[in-house]
């Protein structure tokens, strides 16, 4: 076994996971998995920079997981940057902040490469021949990809729960008006998503990332987040229809005191949450397939 860590630092959050792998098999031991809210793409959408506090808040979350990795003693890790990094003219700064501090140089990926390391990491415990669509909604990007054991098509869009939201939502709870161009966003962003993935072709939808685990926890009633239940839960479209209704009549003090939303997600999740209907509603899916399993597993399994 090889002892690494990989780094999934999003527009959202930054997320930190250690574990043992096997380079043969692919079997992954997990020994920590931490999640941190940073918002590094606050106001990139707008600006087209990353903002100072932003980038001090995930520079704050790499000096925690350098430690981690330290005390694990991890070999070999890989630190990966996708959506709000992609898109920022300043990202050098990001760039050497993370040097300093881990060792490493982050890899902007390409949102190609984001849609195979989230096919890799959410499908390699699943089993079966059918083909399946797995999303990924993230911050500022969403991924879909096409595949079984290996990816067949795969494309990145810009949609995700803080770009919505900082592009269209301005009132609490939204208007009509801010919920339907969100909406047209989405299914603008379907359409070109459909050039190139054959997203109504797939038998089986896998949903990943917080905005889909978080309608997962609030559908399965949790009062305490519990992934091991969320993990290969299959929640329906009646389901997530039900939890969408419910987060659109919200305000933000009554999402708030739903335990199973992260805090930092309490201000976007409606916009997360809508992405995930809209795939459902396009694709005819019944149900999605929830993986606490993602792009970071999978940056694991190409670091072994």
């Amino acid at each position: 076994m090889t002892r690494v860590a990989g780094i999934d630092c999003g527009t959202n959050s930054i997320r930190l996971l250690v574990a043992d792998v096997h380079p043969e098999t692919g079997e992954l031991i997990e020994l920590d998995r931490r999640m941190t809210i940073v918002r590094l793409g606050q106001g990139v959408d707008r600006t087209g920079r990353l903002a100072p506090e932003a980038l001090e808040r995930t520079f704050a979350a790499c000096r925690e997981y350098a430690a981690v990795i330290e005390e694990f003693g991890a070999g070999k890790l890989r630190f990966v940057a996708t959506s709000a990094s992609r898109d920022a003219e300043n990202r050098d700064d990001f760039v050497r902040g993370v040097v300093e501090i881990l060792g490493v140089e982050p890899e902007v990926i390409t949102g190609d490469q984001e849609a195979e390391f989230s096919f890799t990491g959410a499908t390699g415990e699943l089993h079966g021949d059918d083909r399946r669509l797995v999303v990924d909604i993230g911050g500022g990007s969403t991924e879909f990809v096409v595949g079984n054991k290996h990816v067949e098509a795969a494309r990145s869009v810009d949609i995700g729960c803080v770009r919505l939201t900082e592009r269209h939502v301005r009132h609490d709870p939204p208007t009509a008006e801010e919920i339907a161009a969100v909406r047209a966003d989405v299914r603008a962003a379907l359409d070109l998503a459909a050039e190139t993935v054959p997203i109504t072709e797939a038998e089986t939808l896998v949903g990943l990332a917080g905005s889909v685990t978080t309608v997962a926890a609030v559908a399965l009633g949790q009062q305490e987040y519990d992934s091991t239940e969320i993990h290969h839960s299959r929640i329906s479209r009646a389901q997530v229809d039900a939890v969408v209704e419910r987060l659109l009549r919200s305000t933000h003090d009554e999402r708030a005191a739903i335990p199973v939303i992260h805090p930092g997600r309490v201000d976007v999740i409606i916009a997360g949450a809508l992405v995930l209907v809209e795939i459902m509603e396009r694709t005819g899916a019944s149900e999605v397939v929830v993986s606490e399993h993602d792009i970071l597993d999978g940056i694991a399994l190409s670091v072994a």
